[in-house]
């Protein structure tokens, strides 16, 4: 029951929001919900470390940039596109590096991003240094006019729910079930006749999907799309927000994304402050909340509960 009230209580919150704070610094929030849990697929329960995470974000940028301007499709269908793009790249990049675990799985990852932003730097339709301006918010489902901030902060409220739901429902199957113990003890798994390298690859493509569906509703948000969606900052902000809200949990990496993006929001007059600061919170995160905000408060609360009932 109070589990209940809970959600209840945020879905209030959650609608009324756009009429206190401006739309799209909530709207950023969420997409980078949705980014931060797809990043926490791959580390939190793959225990898969992707340096470049930003080249499906980045990408799928740009891919629903090009086909609402090139094309003028209706919002889902330029959704689906980005969402496809980045996890088809999400799969190539898992066929390639799988086979690695550790720094070196890393540093492929790593690699093969500065690889896709040095094409997109060089590619025409990405309009380069200046970025692709002016991305038409067309119409959803080709009947509900979303151009109003307020309008399309529920169509972006609506698509993170739904994300959400997806990422825990994949976490709590019998395949987050199997990617937990790969994490855990991968020779363990391969000895009881599974073969991990499938199973991370498929992570890597739903991961890559989501980091697509945040990188396509960031891009139609904003509407521009630019080479930062697809940098090395990005992929490292990501790390911080699932390092500081909690690995492995399905609430950490949104209150991650929500404090990081709310702090650069504030410390933006600041200039390299922001940076300093985010620098900072990760060190001490790493000292001092090894398991972030929500892992910490969790085993708090357990220890709490261990000792009452022992009492």
């Amino acid at each position: 029951m109070n589990r209940y009230l809970w959600l209840a209580a945020i879905a209030v919150a959650l609608t009324a929001a756009p009429f206190f704070v401006y739309p799209v610094l909530l709207m950023s929030i969420l997409c980078f919900v949705i980014f931060a849990s797809s990043f926490n697929l791959l580390l939190g329960y793959a225990g898969l470390l992707c340096f470049g995470q930003a080249m499906f974000f980045g990408t799928a940028a740009y891919v629903a940039g090009f086909v609402l301007k090139t094309y003028g499709v209706s919002l889902e269908i330029a959704l689906l596109s980005g969402i496809a793009v980045s996890a088809a790249m999400g799969y190539v990049v898992g066929v390639i590096s799988v086979r690695r675990s550790g720094i070196q799985f890393a540093m492929i990852t790593l690699a093969i991003s500065q690889f896709v932003y040095f094409l997109l730097l060089q590619a025409e339709f990405t309009g380069g240094e200046d970025g692709m301006q002016r991305i038409p918010r067309s119409a959803l489902f080709g009947l509900f006019d979303v151009s109003d901030h307020l309008h399309f902060y529920y169509v972006t409220l609506a698509v993170t729910v739904l994300a959400v739901a997806f990422f825990y429902r994949v976490v709590h199957s019998p395949f987050g079930e199997l990617l937990r113990a790969i994490r855990d003890n991968e020779p363990r798994v391969e000895s009881l006749g599974f073969r991990p390298e499938r199973y991370k690859i498929v992570a890597m493509t739903l991961s890559a999907g989501l980091a697509g569906l945040a990188g396509a509703l960031k891009a139609m948000v904003f509407q521009f799309a630019t080479l930062t969606d697809v940098s090395w900052p990005i992929s490292a902000e990501v790390i911080l927000m699932t390092l500081l809200g909690g690995l492995g949990t399905l609430t950490g990496p949104m209150l991650g994304a929500g404090v990081v993006i709310l702090m650069n929001d504030e410390l933006a007059q600041f200039g390299e402050w922001a940076l300093i600061t985010q620098g900072a919170i990760l060190l001490l995160v790493i000292i001092f909340f090894r398991r972030g905000v929500v892992g910490e408060t969790s085993a708090l609360l357990r220890k709490l509960r261990t000792r009452q009932d022992q009492s």
